[in-house]
C-alpha cells in the first residue's frame, strides 16, 4: 500500500468510526497506519460507535428520492434530453431547482450554475446505398441493414470521389506497445478498413482483453484522419463493439453532435459496416477476412490495399446550438485543502428523439442511461450537504451534458476546469445504476489503476460486499464514460457498476440481465422507467460512493495513479503546473 492509500484508508476509519472532528492530522501521524488499516475492522468500528452525522445523512439515500429523479427526467416530456433540445433546457432546470433545494451553491466560473458549452449539431443525408468498384466487379451496400455512415467535417457537404479501399488491421499507433499499424505507408486520400477493438490475445500488449482508448471508435477515426485519409470504415462486429449493430443504426443516425472543430485533422465520411458486408468487400479484392486478420495480430503487419474504390457524398445540415454543464458547490471546512475538490459526475443527456421502433416510438428516454446515474449523484450530494460540518475538502457535483455525443460536457469541463487538474482530488463517475435488488458484489471499472482502489474496497466490505474489476472489460467501459475525461488531464477517477452476484438468485442470472439490457434496451426507446424496478442495489452502490467520495475529501493526501499506469504522468504533470503557477 502506497503513502496515499494509507491516508485515505485512515480518513475512511475516522469518518466511519470516531466523527470528523477527530480525524485531524495528529490522528494520522500518531496511529500506526498498517495496524489501523488492516487489523481494525470498519464493521467493527462503525458498531463500536460509528459517525453519527455521517449515519444520519447516508440514510437520506433512498429508493423514493432516487426513483422520484429518474422517474421525473426519463418522462416523455423531457423528449429524450437531447443536446440542446427543450427537453435538455427542461431537464437542466429541473435539476438546477433540486440542486438549490439540497442548499448547494453554483458552481460555475460565473457564479451561476451553469457552465454552457456551444455544439455543432452535424446531420448527414446518408444515401440510401453504397457502390464500390474493383477488380472488374461492382458490390452495393444498402444503408441501415449493411452500413451507417456520417460526416466527419462540419461543413454542408462531406465528399469522397474514387478513393481507394486500404485494410490497416486495428489503425493503431502506439509506441509504448511497439505497434504501429501504418508503417509509414501513405495513406493520404484513401479510405482506411479497420477492425474494431485493439490486440486482446497477450494480457502483457495493451491491456489483454481489457479494450484501452485504442479499441474505441472515437480514437479510430481520429487515427485514421492523423493520416490523412479522406475516410474510415469501422467493421462491426458485437463482441468487438461490446454492443450489437442495431446500436449504430440508432446512435449514428440523425442530428450527431459535436465541439466546434479545432485544428485536429478530420476525415470526410466515418463509417460502421456490418461483419457480413466487410467480409464480401474483402471478398471482392480476392482476399479472405479471417487471414486479414490473423495477419493483423503481428506486429509486422503491413496495411493492405484492396484494389477497390468508391464514391461517396452525402449534403450535411450544420445547426449551432449549446448546452450545459450543471455545476453544484459544496465548499470545504479545512482552509488549508478547500481549494481542492472531489468531482461527482453524471450525465444528463441521452439521445432525444430519434428513428422510430417497431412500435412506432421516437423517444430515446434514458431512464437506466443515464437518469439513474443523475438520481445517485444527486442522492450523494443531498446527503453531504445534509451534514453538520461540510468535508475537508469541497464537492463539485457536475452533472454534464452531450456524454453520449462523445463525451462532450465532460471533455469541455476537462479543458475549461473550475479547479486546476492538479487540485481535483478524485472522479467519481456514476453512468447507469442498479435496477435489479442487492448484490453480494460490486464492480469497480478502473481497479487496479489507482489508490482509490483501497477505500472502495474497505466501504464494500463494510457493506458486506466484495469489490471485483470490470465484469465486461472486453466492452471498455473505462474509456466510454465521463471519467475518461477526467482520467486524460491525470485526475484519479472510478465509475462504479452493478455487481452480478445477485442476492438469492442464480450465478448467472446478473449477466443474463445486463446482457438483456445491452441487447434488448440500450440505446433504444425502450429504455424507459418501470415501477417494477428494485433500487435497493442502487442505494447500496450510491451509499458506497457517499462514503468513499467523503473519505478522500477528508484524507491529508489525494488519490494517486498506480505507479507505471497510462495516467500517471498526466497527473505529475497538472501538480507539476501548480508549482509554475504560484
Amino acid at each position: 500500500m502506497n503513502r496515499y492509500a494509507t491516508t485515505i484508508s485512515l480518513a475512511l476509519v475516522c469518518v466511519m468510526a470516531v466523527g470528523l472532528a477527530g480525524c485531524g492530522n495528529d490522528t494520522a501521524e500518531e496511529a500506526p497506519a498498517a495496524a489501523t488499516t488492516e487489523s481494525a475492522s470498519p464493521v467493527a468500528l462503525a458498531l463500536a460507535g460509528g459517525n453519527p452525522a455521517a449515519e444520519a445523512a447516508v440514510a437520506t439515500i433512498s429508493d423514493e428520492y432516487m426513483r422520484s429523479i429518474i422517474k421525473e427526467i426519463s418522462d416523455d416530456r423531457y423528449e429524450g434530453r437531447g443536446p440542446g433540445s427543450t427537453g435538455d433546457k427542461l431537464a437542466r432546470d429541473y435539476l438546477i431547482a433540486e440542486l438549490e433545494k439540497a442548499g448547494l451553491e453554483p458552481g460555475a466560473a460565473d457564479g451561476g450554475w451553469e457552465q454552457s458549452f456551444d455544439l455543432i449539431g452535424v446531420n448527414a443525408s446518408q444515401p440510401d446505398s453504397w457502390t464500390f468498384l474493383g477488380h472488374g466487379k461492382e458490390m452495393t451496400l444498402q444503408q441501415w441493414d449493411q452500413f451507417i455512415a456520417g460526416s466527419g467535417v462540419q461543413n454542408e457537404r462531406a465528399e469522397i470521389s474514387n478513393a481507394e479501399l486500404v485494410f490497416v488491421g486495428y489503425g493503431i499507433q502506439a509506441p509504448e506497445y511497439d505497434w504501429d499499424d501504418y508503417k509509414g505507408v501513405d495513406l493520404e486520400g484513401k479510405i482506411l478498413v479497420m477492425m474494431n477493438n485493439d490486440p486482446d490475445w497477450d494480457p502483457e500488449l495493451f491491456g489483454g482483453e481489457t479494450r484501452l482508448w485504442y479499441g474505441r471508435w472515437d480514437y479510430k477515426y481520429l487515427s485514421a484522419a492523423r493520416q490523412g485519409a479522406v475516410g474510415a470504415i469501422s467493421i462491426h462486429t458485437t463482441p468487438s463493439a461490446g454492443y450489437p449493430f442495431q446500436v449504430v443504426q440508432t446512435s449514428w443516425t440523425g442530428e450527431q453532435f459535436e465541439l466546434p472543430a479545432g485544428a485536429e485533422p478530420r476525415s470526410q465520411v466515418e463509417a460502421w459496416v456490418t461483419e457480413d458486408a466487410a467480409r464480401d468487400l474483402v471478398a471482392m479484392a480476392g482476399l479472405d477476412l479471417d487471414e486479414l486478420r490473423e495477419a493483423a495480430y503481428n506486429r509486422d503487419f503491413q496495411p493492405v490495399p484492396l484494389g477497390i474504390t468508391t464514391s461517396i457524398g452525402m449534403d450535411v445540415a450544420i445547426n449551432r446550438t449549446s448546452s450545459a454543464n450543471i455545476l453544484g458547490l459544496i465548499p470545504g471546512s479545512d482552509p488549508a485543502l478547500a481549494d481542492e475538490v472531489v468531482i461527482y459526475t453524471a450525465h444528463h443527456d441521452h439521445l432525444g428523439i430519434g428513428t422510430p421502433n417497431d412500435d412506432g416510438d421516437v423517444i430515446y428516454n434514458g431512464a437506466m442511461d443515464n437518469a439513474s446515474g443523475v438520481a445517485q449523484v444527486m442522492a450523494i450530494a443531498k446527503a453531504i450537504k445534509s451534514m453538520p460540518e461540510a468535508p475537508r475538502r469541497s464537492i463539485l457535483v457536475a452533472l454534464v451534458g452531450a456524454e453520449e455525443q462523445g463525451l462532450l460536457g465532460s471533455k469541455f469541463y476537462a479543458e475549461n476546469p473550475t479547479f486546476p487538474a492538479g487540485r481535483i482530488a478524485a472522479n467519481l463517475n456514476y453512468d447507469g445504476g442498479n435496477i435489479w435488488g442487492h448484490t453480494h458484489d460490486v464492480t469497480f471499472v478502473g481497479l487496479g489503476k489507482s489508490s482509490i482502489d483501497e477505500i472502495v474496497t474497505l466501504v464494500a466490505e463494510e457493506q458486506g460486499r466484495v469489490v471485483k474489476p470490470d465484469q465486461f472489460a472486453d466492452k471498455g467501459y473505462f474509456y466510454r464514460s465521463d471519467q475518461f475525461s477526467f482520467a486524460k488531464i491525470g485526475v484519479p477517477a472510478m465509475y462504479l457498476d452493478t455487481g452480478t452476484n445477485f442476492v438469492d438468485r442464480p450465478a448467472d442470472w446478473g449477466r443474463e440481465q445486463q446482457d438483456h439490457y445491452t441487447t434488448v434496451n440500450y440505446h433504444q426507446p425502450t429504455d424507459e422507467y418501470d415501477e417494477s424496478w428494485n433500487l435497493e442495489g442502487m442505494v447500496e452502490d450510491a451509499s458506497l460512493g457517499f462514503w468513499t467520495g467523503l473519505a478522500i475529501a477528508n484524507a491529508d493526501e489525494m488519490p494517486a495513479w498506480s505507479p507505471g499506469d497510462e495516467f500517471e504522468a498526466a497527473r505529475l504533470e497538472a501538480i507539476d503546473a501548480l508549482s509554475n503557477d504560484e
